[in-house]
């Protein structure tokens, strides 16, 4: 052994000084390269047979995080920084500034490292029923800018040789007038990270706001403005701070849930609104759609009124027909291929106005294009105004003026009173 270092130390000095030089780069690089390829090949996937082989949580929210990689940078990193200056022949500023580079590569893949160590601890503490009531999440998103703030203030101060106290202390007053010249860049360039980190937006996305006059698809989303196609193909541009600092409605939701609401009434005039004869019982029993309703409730009004014990019509309970109705309406949409089965269905009245009863129609089809859309819930209500009239009701409509005009025209052809004749 100590002849070979003997014969490869005289080797060495046969070599001018830039061989023995670039021989000490090369093979400083395949250390890291190999201390690159231990890190990243063999520590992280036996690190990852192990937390697959636990039950714990937070290890594996930090393997999905990518904090183990992110670490595994520092170890070539660190012997090329610890290498650099034993390197024989390089000459000190090339050593100097080989290293200050190297620092900063440090201090940036530590912050990033830091960075989803964050994200691993969110979506650990996620996983917990706490989580809904107390979320974490914003505050490690100010304790990531924190993070990266403080790093870049570290990468200045090692690059340039200075303090990070002296650069904090100048910064202070440079930053006041820096948000005075840039204020809204600095606004847009905040509300951007927010948007996307939040992924409150995307290009695609239809969206309202109602304030800037929108409604439509995002078509860009940029530094400064985010730009919308309205349905009439005009384009509104709307500053990326105000989607932030204001409300707006984002349609994703919907497109991605593959349910659109139907939420439209039908109005009852309330002088339609009556009890079923036994002979229109009879006739709803050979309806397919009633026949399990008018069996259920016919079963239920004889137990009720059997209880009562009274054969007054005042006391006991009837079917309607606003109610037989407005189950025909809950058992058409139910059977209706085109409703959603997995969402909301409701048929409900509300608050009787002016205008009649409102029998609201509560429901989900299960498609989201708007032409199909419109399609699904015009038929519906085609064919519940058409079929209304087979339940002794009828739709509210305000009197338009042929309707004034025939009403007068009735009164004019009545025939007049007879009048007694009298005598001369």
């Amino acid at each position: 052994m100590d002849s070979w270092l003997s014969n490869l130390d005289a080797l060495i000095d046969t070599l001018p000084a830039w061989a023995v030089t670039a021989l000490g780069v090369a093979l400083l690089l395949m250390t890291a390269l190999a201390a690159d390829f231990i890190a990243k090949r063999r520590l992280i996937r036996g690190l990852r047979r192990i937390t697959q082989s636990t039950r714990l949580d937070w290890d594996d929210a930090m393997l999905e995080s990518g904090v183990i990689p992110r670490f595994a940078h520092l170890l070539p990193a660190l012997v090329i920084y610890f290498g650099l200056p034993i390197i024989p022949g390089l000459s000190e500023p090339i050593a100097r500034v080989g290293t200050k580079v190297t620092l900063a590569y440090m201090v940036l893949v530590g912050s990033l490292a830091i960075s989803a160590t964050l994200t691993a601890a969110n979506t650990a503490y996620e996983r917990l029923p706490i989580a809904t009531e107390r979320p974490l999440k914003g505050f490690l998103q100010v304790a990531k800018i924190v993070v990266f703030a403080l790093a870049a203030v570290l990468i200045v101060a090692v690059l340039i040789e200075r303090s990070p106290v002296l650069l904090l202390s100048g910064l202070g007053a440079m930053m006041a007038v820096l948000i005075l010249v840039f204020r809204d860049t600095i606004l847009s360039l905040v509300a951007s990270v927010q948007l996307t980190s939040l992924d409150m937006i995307r290009v695609g996305d239809w969206i309202e706001m109602p304030g800037c006059n929108a409604d439509g698809d995002v078509v860009d989303i940029s530094l400064h403005t985010v730009k919308v196609q309205n349905w009439d193909k005009t384009i509104t541009t709307i500053p990326t701070h105000k989607l932030i600092a204001e409300s707006f409605k984002n349609w994703r939701g919907m497109s991605l849930s593959g349910g659109r609401r139907i939420k439209r009434s039908l109005y009852i005039d309330l002088s339609s609104i009556r009890f079923l004869t036994d002979a229109e019982v009879e006739r709803f029993k050979g309806f397919r759609l009633l026949e399990d309703y008018i069996a259920q409730k016919e079963n239920e009004l004889a137990a009720y009124n059997e209880a009562v014990g009274e054969s007054a019509n005042a006391n006991l309970r009837r079917l309607t027909n606003v109610g037989t109705f407005r189950a025909y309406i809950f058992n058409y949409l139910k059977h209706h291929p085109r409703i959603h089965e997995g969402m909301t269905l409701l048929v409900r009245q509300l608050q009787p106005s002016p205008l009649g009863l409102p029998l609201e129609i509560y429901a989900f089809t299960n498609v989201t294009d708007w032409s199909i859309y419109e399609d699904i819930q015009s038929d519906i209500f085609d064919h519940l105004m058409a079929i209304v009239g087979e339940f002794g009701l009828r739709v509210y409509q305000q009197p338009s003026g042929e309707d004034i005009v025939a009403l007068g025209a009735i009164e004019m052809h009545e025939p007049a009173s007879v009048q007694p004749r009298t005598g001369s």
